[in-house]
């Protein structure tokens, strides 16, 4: 079977795509023009999304996409894609809380030099702001909310009562969109499949939690990121066939002159 951005491929070499709404290049930070290949990715999805008969629901999907190619801004453009769909409630999380504060600085700082959004966010005429919130309980619908955490915090939420952290009820009526950073760390279960199938009954993992809230509203979308998807590994294929949207690896990176070319030396010399 072929993967999801093959059969996408092919609809591109037929003209049956969608392209990029101009709102979204409008919107972001208009210092970083976008790449080809970010335009593509936008286009992929959107493409996917608006096709009844290919998009599945929940819609899961997984951009593959090499480290540097900024996957940061793919995740701000579909932001402003699902915001004129009606989603209104946004999950950053990730493995690392590193890398959760850089990425709540681009979202949210118009100071910093990485922010990713235009001075204003202009859509359906109307100025939208972008709020961080801890749960979606009082969340604003004329914003963008963002909850960001960790994926170790939101197992732990999931599974403990705790004031103002996320609970069931911030999606058990809501159609939330699910971001993951480096999602080859949802991939624990499916990995382990392979090595033990008693560990099919571990139902408090990772990626049990994130899987069981994000099918708890049949419109929730997961936006999976990583450079580092493991396709070779036959579980890990056969999960993510019908779900990577977007394929550009470093090898199309490097070759398309974006990347700053590594080489490493061999030394016999002992580091002290």
């Amino acid at each position: 079977m072929p993967f999801l951005y093959e059969q996408l491929d092919t609809l591109r070499d037929f003209g049956s795509y969608t392209e990029i709404p101009p709102y979204i290049q409008e919107n972001v930070n208009q210092r970083f023009e976008l790449r080809p290949y970010q335009i593509g990715a936008f286009e992929n999805f959107i493409t996917y999304f608006e096709n009844e008969k290919m998009c599945r629901k929940p819609t899961q999907t997984l951009f593959h996409m090499a480290t540097g190619s900024g996957k940061t801004m793919i995740m701000a453009g579909l932001m402003l894609y699902l915001y004129k769909k009606g989603y209104r409630n946004f999950l950053f999380f990730v493995n690392l809380s590193n890398i959760v504060n850089k990425t709540r600085e681009n979202f949210l700082n118009a100071l910093s030099s990485k922010y990713l959004f235009a001075d204003e966010i202009r859509l359906n005429g109307e100025l939208v702001q972008i709020k961080e919130v801890s749960n979606f309980q009082y969340s604003d619908d004329d914003a963008i909310n963002i909850c960001f955490t960790t994926t170790q915090g939101l197992h732990s939420d999931m599974w403990t009562a705790k004031e103002n952290a996320l609970s069931d009820d911030d999606f058990a009526n809501k159609k939330v969109v699910f971001i993951s950073d480096e999602a080859h760390h949802l991939n624990v279960d499916t990995k382990a499949l392979a090595k033990n199938k008693d560990e099919q009954d571990n139902y408090k993992s990772w990626e049990y939690t994130v899987r069981r809230i994000f099918e708890m509203n049949k419109d929730n979308v997961l936006l999976e990121f990583t450079a580092t998807c493991d396709i070779h590994n036959p579980q890990i294929r056969a999960e993510y066939e019908s779900k990577i949207v977007y394929d550009y690896p470093l090898s199309k990176f490097r070759a398309d002159g974006y990347s700053k070319e590594i080489k490493t030396l061999r030394s016999d010399v002992s580091v002290m």
